[in-house]
């Protein structure tokens, strides 16, 4: 019985739906980036698909992107993610050192190490993107008054890092009654164990699992019972 009533309650409805994409930028995606994600480049097609079947249906996009400002500073630059702390002149960069990964301000990162969300799943001039200075993208923005002023239950989470800012913005949203799908082929990390305990601890208590192509077939079909 649990797990039909999970299914009904999360069951996806274009109006009540909303797509969030968390996190798929230059500093976590490029080559050569200190906090590269060598398999987030490769569920890239699976979000293009997801972004235009919610475009086409109607249902909200939202974006998200991890900043750091040496204005702002937190624990997520030091000591947990020094990489985000402004480079030293004249010193190396890469994993483990200050790289100014994700900088925002007037020394902020360009290329390999920017905040920019990357082209492929660039955000329309009228869709919201959230900056964080945190792992939960709820925690100070504006991102639960944006999807509740928009009537939004039920949310799609995709993108980086699976057991990072992914994980932390699940149980956010989970612990808000949002009722949450997560694309299993649309999240990804550096480590495939972690990945795994993430899908098990997420769907004993906190949200359902699906592929892409579950979640476009049930987008496409809106006549299916709401909860």
């Amino acid at each position: 019985m649990k797990p039909d009533r999970i299914e009904l309650i999360h069951r996806c409805h274009p109006a009540r739906t909303a797509l969030l994409v968390v996190d798929m930028q230059h500093g976590f995606l490029d080559p050569g980036a200190s906090l590269e994600v060598p398999k987030g480049r490769e569920i890239i097609p699976n979000l293009r698909r997801l972004v235009d079947g919610c475009r086409a249906v109607g249902s909200p996009v939202v974006f998200t992107q991890f900043v750091y400002s040496p204005a702002v500073p937190c624990l997520r630059g030091d000591p947990f993610g020094i990489e985000h702390l402004p480079a030293v002149p004249g010193q190396p960069t890469g994993f483990g050192r200050p790289s100014g990964n994700c900088l925002v301000g007037p020394r902020a990162s360009q290329g390999a190490e920017s905040a920019d969300i990357v082209p492929e799943l660039a955000p329309r001039p009228d869709e919201l993107v959230i900056q964080t200075h945190t792992y939960d993208k709820f925690y100070g923005t504006p991102l639960d008054l944006a999807l509740r002023s928009r009537g939004i239950t039920h949310l799609v989470v995709t993108g980086v890092t699976t057991d990072i800012c992914v994980n932390c913005t699940v149980l956010a949203a989970a612990n808000r009654n949002y009722r949450v799908t997560v694309i299993t082929d649309g999240v990804a990390t550096l480590d495939d164990g972690l990945q795994a305990a993430c899908f098990q601890i997420w769907q004993r208590k906190f949200a359902r699992l699906r592929t892409t192509a579950d979640i476009l077939r049930e987008l496409r079909n809106p006549m299916g019972r709401l909860a």
